[in-house]
């Protein structure tokens, strides 16, 4: 693909995602490379811009890591952020030393030249400083553009080189200037054109797919998410029916939704989409279970079983698509290139791709969720997929406190349908992570018709969440809460006591299983 990218190399900072975001909402691809990549690799992908993101090492220290000293004979700009400023000035030779007293936090910077990267700023504002070391001296060739109360050396410059440093983090939203010095460096200093969108992607792509995939033929595992919808989408723009959808029913979904999505791709988009009705193994392979990770282990065994046979009914089957997108990849296989630095592996449909030996095709997986959500809105898809909350692999099954029977998922259903409906009312859905219900274990006395009743405790859970790492439980306005309860109550037969989960993440987890 002919596009314009910047790269980061990333030295372990917990901000480097936010690096990448930001270069993006510029109009201009990004990619986290690792901190050691070669200058070699480097001028294959010929990148507008380079950026040296934050990391927990010190430069002072001789084991530190550091990038490959010829990239800065590349003469291609470079951004260095904290940790990356510091390299960069050791590299160069500057000094670096340890603070006194680490600088976290707000703090206010003075602006001493403002020609490029600070170009159109006030000689001072507020920013996110978090560093324990500091440049002493900067480097031969270097002016010094801005400092702090504690920081003398806060930025600095090789105008010729076009080579710069801050060393607080302007990607975070404490620093108040951090966009408009970001979008300095991308076209003061780099040159770059901001031409990316979510419209070129999805040309770009399905360019790309007809190349890649020609005349063979692609299954792909549709959960009715917005990940896996935007890629059927993407692949029926490109190849037509020779991409075919398979959505498993494992019996553990919400009510109606099997028919929606058979609706909304079928009909609406007109794809080539096997639905299969396996809800009746999943729920026998169920049976007498309940606890919650050998419930999980379960439904994820029977779900590659059921796909694999039915992919293999597929004739000349080369490829299998899938929804994986760019935090999956970072998380999965640490950009930094440390073992330690590896935090969960995501396969998402259960490793099929090893399994199937089928070559594996993932779209979107340069992409950030909020992203995949913009191409949905471009592709036509309806909010109902493009705004769906998060929705666990092992669907109800976990959402169930003990064992899965067909009379306990019907009174789930209801119950979580009612939750869901209420939600959307108060306009809600679209501004909280999560809202779902839970049927536990448990029965209560209550009174219903002045008759005694001894049924099941449903509990709510509605949390607020960036990325589902830490989340808060949301303080629902008590009308809405009672709006919820008396539905339930009173609809949903089965159910006489209704309690709500005040817990935040952590301690807790979102889901309760």
């Amino acid at each position: 693909m002919n596009r314009e990218i910047v790269l980061i190399l990333d030295f372990g900072s917990q901000y480097t995602q936010l690096i990448a975001r930001r270069v993006r909402e510029n109009r201009v691809f990004s990619k986290i490379v690792p901190y050691n990549i070669s200058a070699k690799e480097i001028a294959a992908i010929a990148p507008k811009g380079l950026i040296l993101s934050g990391g927990p090492a010190s430069v002072v220290d001789k084991k530190s890591p550091m990038p490959d000293k010829t990239i800065f004979k590349l003469g291609i700009p470079v951004l260095g952020i904290c940790y990356g400023m510091q390299a960069i000035a050791q590299i160069f030779g500057g000094k670096t030393r340890h603070t006194k007293d680490r600088e976290y936090g707000k703090i206010e910077l003075f602006v001493d030249n403002n020609r490029i990267l600070f170009a159109g700023l006030p000689g001072n504002f507020t920013c996110w400083a978090s560093h324990g070391d500091y440049v002493t001296k900067q480097p031969p060739g270097f002016t010094i553009s801005a400092h702090s109360l504690n920081s003398p050396i806060m930025s600095i410059a090789n105008k010729a080189k076009k080579i710069y440093g801050v060393q607080f983090h302007p990607e975070v939203t404490h620093t108040e200037k951090g966009s408009q010095i970001l979008s300095n460096f991308l076209f003061k200093v780099c040159d770059c054109s901001g031409r990316w969108t979510m419209r070129s992607f999805i040309k770009e792509t399905v360019d790309g797919l007809k190349k890649t995939i020609g005349k063979d033929k692609v299954v792909l595992g549709l959960s009715g998410g917005v990940d896996s919808s935007v890629v059927a989408v993407l692949m029926h723009r490109a190849i037509g029916r020779n991409s075919r959808c398979i959505f498993i029913d494992n019996g553990l979904v919400r009510k109606d939704e099997a028919a929606q999505i058979k609706n909304i791709f079928r009909k609406g988009f007109h794809l080539n989409l096997d639905y299969v009705d396996r809800s009746r193994r999943f729920l026998n392979a169920l049976k007498g279970i309940t606890d919650p990770e050998e419930k999980r282990k379960i439904i994820g065994r029977e779900f590659i079983k059921v796909f694999e046979e039915e992919a293999k009914k597929v004739r000349g089957v080369k490829y299998l698509a899938q929804g994986t997108l760019y935090p999956d990849v970072i998380e999965s296989i640490s950009a930094t290139g440390s073992p330690t630095s590896k935090i969960k592996s995501h396969h998402n449909v259960g490793g099929l791709p090893e399994q199937m030996h089928l070559k594996l095709i993932e779209p979107l997986r340069d992409l950030f969720k909020d992203e995949a959500r913009h191409i949905a809105r471009e592709l036509g898809l309806p909010e109902s997929i493009t705004y769906r909350q998060p929705f666990p692999g092992p669907g109800l099954g976990i959402r169930i406190i003990g064992e899965v029977t067909d009379e306990r998922l019907k009174i789930l259903r209801e119950v979580d349908n009612r939750v869901i409906e209420e939600i959307r009312k108060e306009n809600l859905y679209n501004q909280v992570w999560q809202s779902f219900a839970i049927l536990l274990p448990i029965k209560t006395v209550g009174v219903m018709g002045d008759e005694r009743t001894y049924d099941c405790v449903a509990a709510i859970r509605c949390v607020a969440s960036v990325d589902g790492m830490t989340a808060d439980w949301v303080k629902l306005p008590h009308e809405v809460l009672e709006k919820i309860s008396n539905r339930i109550v009173n609809e949903v037969k089965g159910v006489n006591r209704v309690v709500y989960d005040i817990t935040s993440k952590p301690p807790a987890t979102i889901e309760w299983e």
